[in-house]
């Protein structure tokens, strides 16, 4: 008779695929846990304590870790020592091991989880369990994800030998998770760490890259990767670019707090607006631009409604992206074969890191969490800004950091009136908010202006006085400060230095 250790934390889909492999001969072995619940749907089985004759101790720490199991785990059916220890001993082998570790990672992400908690969900049988079967993968065969379980038993109706890959699986599984650790350790200790948790816990294939003739695939990686922040409920599978612009509308509208809409093409926005509700706010957002959402993204943060959705609808929009939905806007939305509707159900993750490839290598940075430094932040001209534009700023700055270089943004009353960027002069980024402004009949009296770095020269500022902008804000640190400064008060602007840089290539 085969056998298989079953010790699952994650109990997705364990009942039904326990009921298959009797069905196909195994006898089970479980812990308590999981034990219990096979038991209460009619599963029969053997506990570890039956195998070993030894409870579990220390509140669960101990289980496992017993020689008459990993006995069972790492003996080498094709090795003939091995097999008269095995008779000489008793040993009961096993053929299958699958096992879910504690969910350290999801414990950590927490915001109210202390060291205690986290320590508890290190887990230690598990990992060695794990650990022993990768080993052995002659003879065993490991599981570490529901998902394979289907491809398990595929595997066994037609004879296929799939351990090697398990094997591979189950190692990039175990190290991901004590890379998690070390980096946990790391931080509670004040230290920065030098290994980053890149390991991928979910593959998959796209059509293609950015053109048709590059190979692509999607890779979860870290804490919550993007299959389970994002969910497509609708439309033809997600391409390397429409995952692109997913991430950059996702970053975006994690900055408003109130109701906001944003519209992006080709991962930079083309109008962002707050209002009343998401109707209002994408209104106003489609105002800055009404030719470049063509075939777009528009993403809120709020439930989109069904005249939410109607009033997108006057238009092609490829990507629909909201946290929540009604059913009747839903219904609406999917009458459209083609357009993709999105849901995201994570927050933005505190302890993400941004990946990008190069020749040769892998840039690895923080994610840019800040806006502006509230202690470093001063006005620096003799005018101060009013309330309102200081309102005005700090919502041009937050679109103005997510903006590619150099970015320069206007708005006025929560919501972008013109948008430049990707320019190799600041002073073209300038020029080209307020052609796209005046060409979509907006008027740039009164407005505010937000610059992702120091303006190196007064011209910038003066573009945007002649435009009719009332205040500015920038980081600051050119050389130049001074007669940038001076250029803005002679032309009645207040400007405000914030010391933090928004360049974003």
């Amino acid at each position: 008779m085969k056998r298989a250790l079953i010790s699952v934390y994650d109990k997705s889909g364990v009942v039904e695929f326990a009921k298959e492999l009797v069905s196909n001969g195994f006898e089970i072995v479980s812990t308590s846990g999981t034990a219990k619940l096979l038991k209460d749907n009619g599963i029969a089985l053997k506990t570890i304590e039956e195998i070993t004759k030894a409870p579990e101790v220390l509140g669960g720490r101990v289980k496992t870790l017993q020689h008459l199991i990993f006995a069972g785990i790492l003996a080498d059916k094709t090795n003939p020592e091995h097999q008269n220890e095995v008779r000489t001993h008793g040993f009961e082998l096993f053929d299958l091991v699958c096992v879910s570790l504690y969910p350290f990672k999801q414990t950590i992400s927490r915001p109210d989880c202390t060291e205690a908690e986290a320590i508890e969900q290190i887990d230690i049988g598990g990992v060695s369990l794990i650990r022993a079967a990768a080993k052995n993968f002659s003879s065993v065969s490991v599981l570490v994800d529901p998902h394979q379980y289907e491809i398990y038993i595929e595997s066994l109706k037609h004879q296929k030998d799939i351990n090697k890959l398990l094997a591979a699986d189950a190692f990039e599984y175990i190290a991901s998770y004590d890379i998690s650790i070390a980096n946990y350790f790391r931080r509670i200790s004040g230290e920065k760490s030098g290994i980053f948790d890149i390991f991928y816990t979910g593959y998959e294939e796209l059509r293609y890259g950015e053109n048709p003739h590059q190979r692509a695939a999607l890779y979860d990686v870290g804490e919550a990767g993007f299959s389970q922040i994002f969910e497509k409920l609708h439309g033809k599978e997600l391409s390397y670019i429409n995952i692109l612009d997913i991430d950059a509308a996702y970053n975006l509208i994690n900055e408003f707090t109130e109701p906001a809409c944003a519209i992006l093409k080709h991962i930079n926005p083309c109008g962002v607006a707050e209002g009343t509700d998401v109707k209002d706010a994408y209104i106003k957002a489609f105002a800055t631009d009404t030719v470049s959402p063509f075939g777009g993204i528009v993403i809120v943060n709020r439930k989109l409604t069904l005249d939410a959705a109607e009033e997108m609808d006057k238009i092609f929009t490829e990507i629909v992206i909201a946290p929540e939905y009604d059913e009747d806007t839903l219904a609406f939305l999917f009458k459209k074969k083609n357009r993709r509707v999105i849901k995201y159900t994570h927050p933005r993750l505190e302890n993400a890191m941004e990946l990008k490839s190069v020749t040769g290598g892998l840039l690895v940075q923080d994610v840019n969490k800040v806006v502006v430094n509230d202690k470093e932040m001063k006005t620096v001209t003799q005018r101060n800004p009013t309330d309102d534009e200081m309102k005005d700023m700090l919502f041009a700055m937050k679109v103005c950091k997510h903006t590619k270089s150099n970015a320069v943004i206007y708005a006025k009353d929560g919501r972008t009136l013109g948008i430049g960027g990707g320019q190799p002069s600041r002073v073209d980024s300038s020029m080209l908010a307020v052609t796209k402004a005046k060409r979509f009949g907006l008027s740039l009296e009164g407005c505010s202006v937000a610059s992702d770095a120091f303006f190196p020269f007064p011209d910038g500022v003066i573009e945007a006085a002649k435009a009719g902008a009332k205040s500015v804000i920038h980081p600051g640190g050119s050389v130049k400060d001074e007669e940038v400064i001076k250029a803005a008060d002679e032309h009645g602007i207040a400007m405000v230095l914030t010391g933090i840089r928004h360049f974003r290539h």
